[in-house]
């Protein structure tokens, strides 16, 4: 397999999961109370969004990348 044909399949399957997932979530831990043999924290989640047009634009560029890479045979 190419490797123009390669990377384009890779943007295609990132592209779908980005429009599916429309974000990352992760999980942070705080510390809020530390006097000696006492100690508290506290989970926050965080979320990165990432726009649907970020993942249609990585699906475009990869059937594009795909098309050229079997064109050039």
């Amino acid at each position: 397999m190419k490797a123009l044909v390669l990377v384009g399949i890779v943007l295609i399957v990132l592209g779908i999961i980005a429009l599916a997932y429309q974000g990352i979530t992760y999980t942070t831990s705080e510390k809020v109370i530390d006097l000696g043999p006492l100690k508290a924290s506290v989970e926050k989640q965080k979320t990165i969004p990432l726009p649907p047009i970020l993942g249609g634009l990585a699906v475009a560029a990869g059937v594009f990348l795909v098309w050229m890479g079997s064109r050039r045979s």
